[in-house]
């Protein structure tokens, strides 16, 4: 966050700060609580490293679960012209989507 003891709880202006990044429009009431809500999830996560983990074994996942995966095969594709007419926005025979990446682009 902005502050500056990186152990000081986020302030609304970190918030605002985090939330105008992510391109979310919130009011001051959703900002007051998205701010509970961090500091919520920040207390949780102090907790958990006060647990003492000396000999545990890291788990990559917690279960011994397997993905089966179907094999890739090539399907009819979706005519151009339907999926660009359930395009919300298009530039000529492409689909137009918001720059996300700030103000220079890339």
């Amino acid at each position: 966050m902005t502050s500056s003891d990186s152990s000081s709880p986020p302030t609304l202006e970190d918030v605002a700060k985090v939330a105008s990044l992510s391109r979310l429009n919130l009011g001051e009431d959703a900002l007051d609580s998205a701010r509970n809500d961090l500091l919520a999830i920040l207390k949780h996560v102090a907790n958990l490293q006060t647990l003492d983990v000396e000999g545990v074994e890291p788990m990559p996942k917690p279960q011994d679960t397997v993905n089966r995966l179907a094999e890739d095969e090539p399907g009819q594709c979706l005519d151009r012209e339907i999926l660009l007419a359930m395009a919300p926005k298009t530039e000529g025979s492409f689909i137009a989507v918001p720059k996300v990446l700030g103000e220079g682009g890339a």
